[in-house]
């Protein structure tokens, strides 16, 4: 594991007292530190065609290629990881205020961190619903649609039933938009694994107060953390989280907590494993999950100089509407925060 340590500059009072996790440490002690704010992306999949899979309109004439890939990618094969754990163990030291995730996969939840503190911004398999008259549908017919890689149709209407996931075309969910003025509480924000290149989602490091230390913790540099209470971590998010609790004085409680999550997960895989026989098993089904969503959508890999098929380029996932609300909404806080409207990138999935 190594970390980056951010240069400081100006006159502005630091919170921190260093560039290391024992300064970080210290400072989630302290009384000053009450409320973290977690924003996490530690899903483990490369997903094959998701533009086509995950477009809406795409979904409504072909329902097949997505319970296709659904089998591979449902939340029950998996077990979450320490970092997961990490998370729950902010929430049962009292600290943890909100943790927003563009994970679809609810390990956050599998981790024991209560439903209402995750803000799920891309949607989950926690719920489903008709796509058209949007009635409820069961838990357990989903969980045995996805198994037998049947269509799930609503028992009302006839629709297709789908996953609470966003797709491509579809309005992220309210929670999303309403929690974002809470990041004004924030003492602290930690950022885990996530290439904050996804808008909206990624405009949220902006709307923490000026002086709120944020928390980078990921395998590479990404995102713009040059303020003087800035902190960047690089390497396997669970070693450095393990490091952290060490200074915390927390070790044996993260452990603890991550053996919870054993319980009835024999032969449930860990989530973003780093053993190598894992690696390949998960390549291994991706592979042949692309091969049959190949012969599904009737895609490859275009020649150079021939057009994409229709169903297989990107589509935003937010409708112009919501794309204005979003940018007003943390336009917004940034007014509050400092007097002055920032522009905020349009925001595409």
């Amino acid at each position: 594991m190594c970390f980056n340590p951010i240069s400081t500059s100006g006159s502005q009072k630091k919170r921190l007292h260093g560039n290391d996790l024992k300064a970080l440490a210290n400072y989630m002690k302290s009384d000053q530190c009450q409320k973290v704010f977690l924003m996490a992306n530690l899903a483990r999949l490369n997903l094959p065609y998701p533009e086509a899979v995950f477009q809406i309109s795409f979904f409504r004439n072909n329902p097949v290629p997505f319970y296709t890939l659904a089998k591979e990618i449902y939340p029950e094969r998996y077990r979450p990881t320490l970092t997961h754990s990490f998370i729950k163990l902010l929430h049962s030291r009292g600290l943890l205020h909100t943790c927003f995730t563009q994970n679809i996969d609810t390990l956050e939840r599998k981790a024991g961190v209560p439903e209402h503190k995750i803000v799920e911004a891309h949607g989950s398999f926690a719920t489903q619903r008709c796509i058209d008259c949007k009635a409820p549908y069961e838990d357990e017919k989903m969980k045995k649609a996805i198994r037998e890689e049947e269509i799930p149709r609503c028992e009302r209407c006839g629709g297709l039933a789908k996953p609470g996931i966003v797709f491509f075309g579809e309005s992220l969910p309210n929670k999303f938009h309403s929690s974002i003025p809470l990041l004004q509480e924030a003492d602290l924000l930690i950022v885990i694994g996530t290439s904050l290149t996804v808008y909206p989602f990624a405009s949220l490091v902006d709307c923490v107060p000026e002086d709120c230390p944020r928390v980078l913790i990921n395998l590479v540099e990404v995102g713009d953390f040059d303020k003087p209470d800035d902190l960047v971590f690089t390497g396997k998010c669970d070693e450095i989280v393990r490091a952290l609790c060490q200074e915390l004085g927390w070790e044996d409680e993260l452990d603890e907590t991550w053996a919870e999550t054993a319980m009835g997960a024999e032969g449930v895989e860990v989530a973003g494993s780093s053993d190598e026989a894992a690696e390949e098993k998960i390549e291994s089904e991706l592979e042949q999950v692309r091969k049959d969503l190949e012969n599904v959508l009737n895609v490859s890999e275009p020649k150079a100089g021939t057009e994409v098929p229709i169903g297989v380029e990107a589509i935003p996932a937010i409708v112009e509407d919501e794309e204005e609300s979003c940018t007003r909404q943390v336009n917004d806080v940034d007014k509050e925060k400092d007097g002055g409207k920032r522009e905020l990138s349009e925001g595409k999935l």
